[in-house]
Order: structure tokens, then sequence, then C-alpha cells
């Protein structure tokens, strides 16, 4: 359908039809100010888009980038963009239309009207609503969109009726819900299968643990995927929304980071998109362990990962610890495990162990724990280091994406050995990774 899909040209609103209507005097004094909201009508022959949910490493990433690269020739303005940094977009736009022409102004239609007048085919990665504010706007910019004949494909982990689950004033959600009901095809993609994790050959990007050999390790790395000879390490400056962001060393494409200088502080999404922005390669060192003291670290670090993964750069990390037991201690794991256990098989007390567990086999245990991410979101569900369904299933993400991105396949790419293609390969994933970043970032 979408062959012959001709979206109808865009009219931009003026900001005065934006304007809340003046009341008169009476009705000021007796009448309830309403927000000034114009329909947005969705043509009833607009193409339906699609809502793609399941868990972690199921393929609905890939499925939509195969659907983008694909679409048909008369398909000119088309976006892929990861949700989070589209909604990030969305508010600097309603932002900038307020401050020009009042607070007053509903600036939602208006900045409807400009991405749909940027792109047909909107393609969103990770589509959720976490934030009261997002909720807020997400149903009448979505309307706004489709009724510009916009076509929107997106990836989800959670069906569309999960969305916002006990969000703040979710009532004023459901009407977005049933909108993405109405006017996507949703398809559950949920399998048993994470295919990041699917054997591959190991890269040896990751180091455990962190003694002499880590910095060998790292100096390794930061001199193969650097450039030493014509750009020597040295301290670079990048500046994100009037801020400074210093990379402690940088050679070529590749920026090197001890992790409390990049997340021991406060660095948020913003400043790793920067950074993805200069840098294709990344080396964090002395990655310690994060439990539930320290888990401003690791939402931090998976947001990071995110990022790195989302602009396909390389990651080189050394560990305190292996990375299955990055966000979980031994303690932790022993007493989810135990709770899980007590779930499904009940012990009576007298029966019940006067001391932990052995932890001989607990590598072992954590391997295999990890590579059935159905069984650890069981029982990461009963850990205190992350406090909702959706911070639960970003932990369980940034596991199967280290996976995949510790893979030789992912380190080689866009290389340029010999073996690979040589410069012709380095080139073409050049032009790819470029294109990426602009659709992603």
């Amino acid at each position: 359908m979408l062959h012959e899909h001709r979206p109808p040209s865009v009219e931009q609103p003026t900001v005065e039809s934006l304007q809340p209507k003046k009341q008169g005097f009476l009705s000021s004094l007796f009448g309830r100010h309403l927000p000034h909201e114009p329909a947005a009508i969705v043509p009833s022959n607009a193409p339906k888009g699609l809502y793609m949910y399941g868990d972690v490493g199921s393929g609905k990433t890939m499925l939509m980038d195969l659907f983008f690269d694909t679409l048909p020739a008369n398909i000119t303005k088309k976006t892929r963009i990861h949700f989070h940094n589209f909604m990030q977009d969305v508010h600097k736009r309603l932002h900038k239309v307020r401050s020009e022409n009042g607070y007053n102004v509903d600036a939602v239609p208006f900045v409807a009207a400009q991405i749909a007048a940027e792109s047909s085919v909107l393609c969103f990665d990770e589509f959720q609503c976490t934030d009261v504010a997002d909720a807020m706007i997400l149903r009448r910019l979505m309307e706004s969109l489709m009724a510009h004949g916009c076509v929107i494909v997106t990836t989800s982990n959670r069906h569309p009726t999960e969305l916002y689950k006990n969000g703040i004033q979710r009532q004023s959600f459901i009407p977005c819900i049933n909108l993405l009901q109405t006017q996507l095809r949703v398809i559950n993609l949920d399998s048993t299968t994470d295919y990041r994790k699917m054997p591959k050959p190991p890269s040896g990007v990751y180091h455990f643990p962190l003694d002499k050999a880590a910095r060998s390790h790292a100096d390794k790395w930061f001199r193969f995927l650097g450039d030493f000879k014509g750009d020597p390490p040295h301290q670079a400056k990048h500046v994100v929304w009037g801020r400074d962001i210093i990379v402690p060393q940088a050679s070529g494409s590749c920026a090197r980071y001890e992790f409390h200088e990049l997340l021991g502080r406060a660095t948020g999404a913003a400043d790793y998109l920067e950074l993805m922005r200069s840098y294709d390669a990344f080396i964090v060192t002395d990655v310690p362990g994060m439990t539930y003291n320290e888990r401003d670290w690791a939402r931090r670090f998976i947001t990071f990962v995110d990022a790195v993964y989302e602009s396909r750069a390389k990651l080189v990390l050394t560990t305190a610890v292996p990375l299955a037991q990055l966000f979980l201690s031994p303690d932790e794991i022993d007493a989810a495990m135990a709770n899980r256990a007590r779930e499904k098989h009940p012990v009576p007390p007298e029966d019940k162990p006067k001391s932990r567990p052995d932890h001989e086999n607990m590598n072992q245990e954590m391997r295999m724990l990890m590579d059935d991410l159905g069984t650890s979101l069981e029982v990461f569900k009963n850990s205190n280091v992350f406090s909702g369904d959706e911070e639960r299933f970003a932990f369980a993400r940034a596991l199967s994406r280290l996976t995949e991105m510790g893979t030789q396949e992912w380190v080689e790419r866009g290389m340029g050995l010999e073996e690979k293609g040589g410069l012709s390969e380095k080139e073409g994933w050049q032009r790819v990774r470029s294109r990426w970043r602009e659709d992603s970032l």
C-alpha cells in the first residue's frame, strides 16, 4: 500500500489560530477556561502503521530497520529515530515555539506539522512512556501526525495497553492507547530466543577482573581503535546545551574514560548522544559492580550502553566483576533466586538451609541465567536494584546488547580488514553508520 501512498501537502497552522480563544467578561467570571485543542481528523484512507512489541533480542529493531531500508522510491521523506531522542527533539521544538510566541499558544499542532513536513514515514525504536510530560502530549501529537498523512512504525517492549502503567494521570493517556490500537497494526514478536545471544565468536573487548592485565588490555584497544600517529592522545572538549563535556583521552575517533569520569557524576542521555556524534569507539575502564547502593551509576551506564548500541559504535570495558554480575551482587543473586525458588516450591521452615549456598558454581549458574533472559527477568523481579518494569527491561536489554557488542562480527565491522573487503568495506560502513547516526541521534 505504501508504494501508492501520496501524503497530502502539510498545511502549517498559523500561530494566531493556536492562541487560546478570548472569553467574554461573564464567561471569564463564571466559565471555565479550556485550552484550545483543534480536533485532528485522521483520514479514513490513510495507510495503517505497525506496532511491534516483544522481549529483548526478539528481532523487533531488525525488522523495523529492514522495513525502513526497503521503503519504496516514492517515500522520499523518512526518519528512523530512537523514541527517547524523538521526544527530546519534540520538547525542544515546543519550548522554542512557546518562547517565541507566548506560553499560552497551543504548540503541539504547530510542531506536529513541522515534523510531518520533514517525514511522511516515521520509524520509532523503543516506544515507551515513563514521563508525565510526554503522556500529556502524546495523544494529540500522534493524532496530528497521522492527520497530516504520517505513517508510524514502532517497536516497543510492551503491548499498547501496558504503556504508562501506574503512571500519574494515566486516565489522560488512555486516548493515546486507543489511537495506537486503532491506527496501527499491533504485532506480538515475543520469542523464547534472544537472537543477539546466539553463539558468535567473541572479540575479547571485555576484560575482567581489574588486575595488572586490565590496563594493558585498555591500552592495546586504545592504540588499535585510535589514531596515535595522526592524532596522538589528547584531552578534548565538547559542548552540550552550554555545558562542557571533557574527554580525558581522545585519539582519532576513539574516546577513553575511566568509569567515574564519565558515569560517576551527573551526566545524561544528551551528553552521551553528543559523544556518539564525535566518536566511533569508546573505552571505559574500572567499571565497578553496581548494586542497590549504586543504582544511579547503573541507570547512567544502561543509558550509555543504549546510546553506543544505537549509534553502532564499538565499546571496550575493563570490569571489576563479570558482566552478568554488573548489576547484582552475589548476595542479591542468592536472595533473588531463593525468593523465586520459594514461590515455585514453598519450603517448610524446619527444612530451610541455615547457611548461604556454596558459590563454587556461581559463574556457571550466572552464565545459564543470562543465557535465558526469561529466567533472568523473573529473578530480577525480586531484586531491589531496579524499581519498575521499565528499569528491569532496560537492564535485560543492556545485557543483551553488551553480548552482541562483544562479538567479533560487531567489532570488526567497518575496520577495513582485508578478509572483510579492505578499504571498500570500511568506506561502505562509514556511509552506513553516518546514515544511522543521522536517523538515530
